[in-house]
């Protein structure tokens, strides 16, 4: 079975730890997430482990989990660019 080691497969690199693929980033980021009741839009880390309320109406964006945060319906998000 021959394998490419120069150009891996890209689901084959997303599988791995954050530590041992080719180039090594990580799983988390930072995302901007707009509030269903106001529409205002928060900075929320992917990985939040407090829950993270609206500045405006106060209204839950994301709960804890064991790792990633998970987002309240209704919720829109995109990750932020660099």
């Amino acid at each position: 079975m021959d394998i490419d080691l120069l150009n891996p497969d890209a689901r084959e690199e997303r599988s791995k730890h954050k530590l041992k693929r080719m180039i090594q980033s990580p799983n988390s980021f930072f995302m901007d997430v707009k509030c269903p009741g106001c529409l205002q839009i928060t900075t929320v880390y992917s990985h939040a482990q407090t829950v993270v309320l609206c500045g405006n109406c106060n209204q839950m964006l994301c709960q804890t989990t064991g790792g990633l945060a998970r987002l309240t319906e209704g919720c829109s998000f995109r990750k932020k660019v660099e």
